[in-house]
């Protein structure tokens, strides 16, 4: 008997010594150790035997965390359950974050786990969380990135699941982006694209600024490329409504809301990671602390407890069934043994109505543009719905006695939502355009600001422009109205200087040819005094240039023109006919003062640069009438004379006249029955003895000359039939 007793004596002291040999840092085989224990019978509640519970306990935590998936959650929350969780609280925490920094994949698979958990065990996700922000800041400081970077995923994830506040999660991304550098926008990236949609639901204002800081770090460069696409790729998420980082899949979605218990930690608490939970430590109360815990897991788990498989399979099963049946309904209904339901149509609009009323009071009864945007994204409206929610909202805005900047904001952020928001606001914004003269003053009024202040805040692209047409006949009066409004509203928000500039910018052409053109004059000048007229006369300075640049154009086209025919009349070297007429007026210097007038014409032909056929008459007061023709034919190189030969029809005189020509080599016989008599012609010509000019000559002076009348020096015969004389 004593021979026994001094075997298990020394088995335990070998025991001891092993285990402190292993504690120690040296490797002891763990067969060794188990046929140690086998040959050791320890008290209940020793030290020994709850070190050897405390080894099982680790063993047991580890596996069934290293083992959690989608299709096994629930019965790893079972198991976990029946384990002593406030005895191995530092255990579980410990090796939940070593597991997730291990895989990061399965972080959202974890953090369902720590929600479900911290339902009913509220210490383990304070644990958690505090473990986790101490974690952040040790790496923080010493700049490892892969530590921050798990940290604060599994962070993002918890605040989706409600088992910390979002304000831990805005802390962190303030402190990221208050010295970007690329590994903290990279981290910050990894964090909206996790919480983003949930922080967009509860805090969009802080989102907001989270995003707009984003586009300030990307405009300025300060990142490398790599950094500015994962920007850029963000910006993109957001635009998509998040639709592939969802706040919480619908597998993992195990917790009731009002069961989940929410922890509000801050970086700057201070806060305790509790690491000698981590270690064996002999429990005097031992037995007493697992009745207390067997308690609450019996309120937890109830009949579960008893049965854990078959509670997981069950679940299976019926989870089976159900799929079965539907896939079973689906078949009957395709193969056509089930009759066909009837469609019904809805022709009294009730739904739109019904739907409309409530975007109505939603509007109506939101204390905040926020709250306004949450609920109404929270209906899950279709994308082809969406043009009738901004309606709405237009509609409402325009029932307000003055305009109110609550409806401009709401329609900022639901604009900023995605993109098709931001094409059902341009629609609409289309559409307000085309029937805007069916509003009065005041709603015309309230349309006009609202779309101001969307066009001042950058939410609708100022392409939208591009279908105004702004002269007397592509407007009406209420069009004209609604752009005097509108731009009032961007002088108001902008001022007068920044949006001269934007008008100004290269891009922003070709969408504002309606409102500011450059090409037609009348365009140009009813767009100047249009903006004149409203005060806004600074924003036309370049359409004045370009209506001057047009009217020099015009001036210099005039003169080439009528350069172009004269130069054509004068030195054509084609043979040409002309026919010219002239009036003359003489007077005689009888004692009787009789008056004589002449009328002549005169045709020509000659193939000389210039050619004419004239014809000539005269008639005088005194009743005397003389009709003469002459018929000329020369060709002629630089000078010529001219012999006439003028009969008249009274007590004839023959006259015979010889005069030089500024050309030569030409032969013009002159026969005229008019008596000679002076003359004094309306338009001048070049005297007898000075040469004329090579110029081109105006239209009246070649009629004068081929008809032989001469200005000053020219002379001309006259029968005055009074006297019966000829007169000089």
């Amino acid at each position: 008997m004593s021979e026994h007793r001094g075997s298990l004596t020394s088995a335990e002291e070998e025991y001891k010594r092993l285990q402190e040999l292993r504690s120690g840092g040296t490797y002891v085989p763990p067969a060794k150790l188990r046929a140690l224990l086998e040959t050791i019978n320890f008290e209940k509640g020793s030290q020994e035997m709850q070190r050897m519970e405390w080894d099982n306990l680790k063993k047991k935590i580890n596996g069934l965390v290293n083992k959690a998936n989608k299709s096994n959650l629930k019965s790893i929350v079972v198991e976990l359950f029946k384990l002593n969780l406030n005895r191995g609280l530092g255990l579980l925490v410990r090796t939940l974050m070593k597991a997730q920094s291990q895989a990061l994949g399965f972080t959202h698979v974890y953090a369902a786990l720590v929600a479900i958990l911290n339902s009913k065990l509220p210490q383990v996700g304070e644990l958690l969380i505090s473990r986790l922000v101490l974690q952040f800041k040790k790496a923080f400081k010493r700049n490892n990135k892969v530590l921050c970077l798990s940290s604060t995923t599994f962070l993002a994830h918890l605040t989706n699941n409600q088992v910390c506040h979002e304000i831990i999660v805005l802390e962190l991304l303030h402190l990221l982006l208050n010295n970007a550098t690329d590994d903290s926008v990279d981290i910050c990236c990894g964090i909206v694209k996790v919480s983003g949609q949930y922080l967009s639901e509860v805090s969009a204002n802080a989102i907001s600024q989270v995003f707009e800081k984003l586009r300030q770090i990307l405009q300025e460069g300060r990142v490398e490329k790599r950094t500015q696409y994962m920007i850029e790729v963000l910006f993109q998420i957001r635009r998509d409504g998040y639709k592939d980082f969802p706040v919480v899949d619908e597998e993992l979605d195990l917790v009731e809301e009002e069961d989940q218990i929410t922890h509000k930690v801050r970086l700057d608490d201070k806060l305790k990671a509790q690491d000698g939970l981590n270690v064996f430590k002999f429990d005097p109360d031992y037995d007493l602390h697992e009745a207390e815990y067997a308690t609450v897991r019996n309120e937890i788990l109830g009949r579960e407890a008893e049965d854990v498989e078959e509670y997981g399979d069950v679940e299976v099963e019926e989870d089976q069934v159900l799929e079965e049946q539907k896939e079973a309904e689906e078949q009957n209904a395709d193969g056509g043994k089930t009759p066909s339901t009837l469609e019904i149509k809805d022709m009294t609009d009730t739904n739109l109505t019904n739907f409309r009323k409530t975007i109505y009071l939603i509007l109506k009864g939101s204390m905040s543009p926020d709250e306004a945007v949450h609920k109404i994204l929270k209906l899950g409206i279709r994308h082809e719905d969406e043009d009738k929610v901004v309606d709405m909202l237009v509609k409402a805005c325009s029932q307000e006695n003055t305009y109110s900047k609550y409806y401009g904001v709401t329609g900022e952020k639901l604009c900023g939502q995605t993109k098709s928001w931001a094409s059902a606001f341009a629609f609409v914004f289309r559409e307000n355009y085309e029937t805007i003269y069916r509003l009065e003053s005041n709603p015309l009024r309230n349309v006009s600001k609202f779309w101001g202040h969307m066009l001042s805040s950058d939410a609708l692209g100022w392409e939208a422009l591009d279908i105004i047409t702004l002269t007397e006949t592509d407007t009406s009066s209420a069009g004209r109205i609604f752009i005097k409004f509108v731009f009032q509203e961007l002088v108001e928000e902008l001022g007068i200087p920044e949006l001269n500039e934007r008008l100004q910018e290269d891009y922003m052409q070709q969408h504002l040819k309606g409102l500011f053109p450059t090409e037609n004059s009348e365009h140009l000048q009813f767009s100047i005094n249009y903006f004149t007229a409203i005060g806004l006369g600074i924003l036309t300075e370049r359409m004045r240039e370009s209506l001057e640049r047009l009217k020099q154009k015009r001036l210099e086209e005039d003169r080439g023109r009528s350069r172009s025919r004269s130069r054509s009349g004068s030195f054509s070297r084609t043979t040409s006919r002309s026919r010219s007429s002239s009036r003359g007026r003489s007077y005689s210097r009888t004692p009787s003062r009789s008056r004589s007038y002449s009328r002549s014409r005169s045709y020509s032909d000659s193939r000389s640069r210039s050619g004419s056929y004239s014809r000539s008459g005269s008639y005088s007061r005194s009743r005397s009438y003389s009709r003469s023709r002459s018929y000329s034919r020369s060709r002629s190189y630089s000078r010529s004379r001219t012999y006439s030969r003028t009969p008249s029809k009274s007590p004839r005189r023959s006259r015979y006249s010889r005069t030089p020509s500024p050309r030569r080599n030409s032969r013009s016989p002159s026969y005229s029955r008019s008596p000679p008599r002076r003359n004094h012609s309306r338009s001048p010509s070049p005297p007898r003895d000075v040469p004329r000019p090579r110029g081109p000559l105006p239209d009246q002076n070649s009629a004068y000359r081929s008809s032989g009348f001469t200005h000053g020096g020219g002379r001309a015969g006259g029968y005055n039939q009074g006297s019966g004389k000829f007169r000089r």
